[in-house]
């Protein structure tokens, strides 16, 4: 394959014939730089940090979007690195948009996998790695991308998403952070041991781990009943957490903003409902008597008289779907 990017910067790909600590993936073998594209004309940077965010596995308030989102229009910023998703996406599961202007197709919204370099509030470079997860040749995927973190010298990868959890929108919004070296872990830690689906943002942190480089995971506690909802109080504890992870000086007054406006409205169409108010204080002594008891290792509560999560979040969101209904108030 061969590509420019839309600023006209070069990209290059080198497919050596000798391959080397490669992998058979299918009937293919792939040498890591077989499925990306880097910009030949890059600034130089010394242990940049790599931040990560894929669409398709969980993210509860949309959290990962609304960051990548708010880092992109606040800075500046380019691609350096492209992937090749006609390779790693599988496009009759998730079609791209295409549109119709009366009598022909006037455009296809063709789906990226990019790397940007972005610059923080006092110039420091910064790598930020965005677009669908891939549906296919993980591995293959992991391994390019770890590649790319030796070549561009990267010092820390760090990888966030929003989690849907039985907490109450009404208390501090909590982080889970996960990591290649025990060292990195600055948050407590909300788990033991579970086993869940796998994603390639999980695959890419323990081959980074293997690999010796240094990789940390952020999952942003979403209250479950607004898991479907863009929730920017899970963004801006994200972003938090990224700046005190790597040291970068990033924007989030108009986070903040819109964290305000949405708690507010959820205040508002909570406030003078019983039933929703007892919900929500049944979800706050569930996360107080957690919070109050390290050696507890769930947010649902113990006691047989109380309710689970999954109830108490049901009749919230019925109330919810109520308020917007047809019969609501004006």
């Amino acid at each position: 394959m061969r590509r420019r990017s839309q600023s006209g910067k070069g990209f290059t790909s080198s497919c050596p014939s000798v391959k080397t600590r490669h992998e058979e993936v299918g009937e293919k073998l792939l040498n890591p730089e077989d499925l990306y594209e880097l910009d030949t004309d890059l600034p130089e940077m010394t242990g940049p940090v790599l931040l990560h965010s894929l669409d398709g596995f969980v993210d509860a308030g949309s959290t990962g979007q609304l960051v990548r989102e708010h880092l992109l229009e606040a800075l500046e910023h380019r691609v350096i690195a492209r992937f090749d998703v006609d390779s790693l996406i599988d496009y009759r599961a998730r079609r791209p948009a295409m549109t119709f202007d009366r009598d022909h197709w006037a455009s296809y919204d063709a789906p990226e996998l990019v790397v940007r370099l972005l610059r923080d509030d006092v110039g420091s470079p910064f790598l930020m790695l965005s677009g669908p997860e891939p549906d296919r040749l993980w591995e293959g995927f992991t391994r390019s991308v770890v590649h790319l973190v030796k070549k561009l010298d990267v010092g820390l990868v760090v990888g966030f998403h929003g989690i849907p959890m039985g907490v109450p929108h009404t208390r501090p919004v909590g982080v889970t952070s996960h990591a290649t070296r025990p060292e990195l872990i600055t948050r407590n830690t909300w788990f033991d041991k579970v086993q869940v689906p796998g994603s390639a943002a999980g695959l890419l942190e323990l081959r980074l781990g293997e690999a010796g480089h240094d990789a940390l995971g952020l999952a942003v506690h979403v209250p479950h009943y607004l898991a479907q909802s863009a929730y920017p109080a899970a963004a801006v504890a994200a972003l938090d957490q990224i700046v005190a992870a790597t040291g970068l000086v990033l924007p989030n007054e108009r986070l903040r903003e819109a964290a305000a406006a949405t708690d507010a409205d959820i205040a508002e169409q909570v406030d003078g409902n019983a039933e929703v108010e007892k919900v929500v204080r049944a979800l706050e002594q569930q996360y107080d008597a957690f919070a109050g008891a390290a050696e507890r290792d769930s947010l649902l509560a113990e006691s047989q008289d109380m309710p689970t999560a999954d109830e108490l979040g049901a009749q919230f969101e019925r109330f919810l779907a109520e308020q917007e209904g047809p019969d609501s108030a004006p």
